[in-house]
């Protein structure tokens, strides 16, 4: 009389549901504070490209002392910014008054 060993290669099918119950509950866990994430860096590259915009303000106004109002038009054809730079100036709502740049 012989014996058969089961040789076990596969995930049975109950541990293969506490796999994907536990990946499905990490997933829950993490998705709400991507948002939250996402969100607090468009905030920091906003106020990033306020800085920017600022500086390159100033840097322009020291060269250029002759010109009264500076609009980011004037920064883009000066060079001070680049076409790419005040795309986004316009998409992130920055807006350029008394020669200082706000959100």
């Amino acid at each position: 009389m012989k014996f058969f060993k089961k040789s076990r290669k596969a995930f049975t099918l109950i541990e293969a549901a506490i796999v994907l119950f536990i990946i499905s509950l990490l997933m829950l866990l993490i998705l709400p504070n991507l948002g939250a994430q996402r969100q607090k860096a468009v905030e920091t590259h906003k106020t990033a490209m306020v800085s920017t915009v600022q500086t390159q303000i100033d840097l322009y106004a020291n060269e250029h002392p002759e010109n009264g109002a500076i609009t980011v038009n004037n920064l883009v054809t000066a060079g001070y910014l680049t076409e790419k730079q005040a795309q986004k100036v316009t998409d992130l709502n920055i807006t350029v008054t008394n020669n200082e740049a706000h959100k």
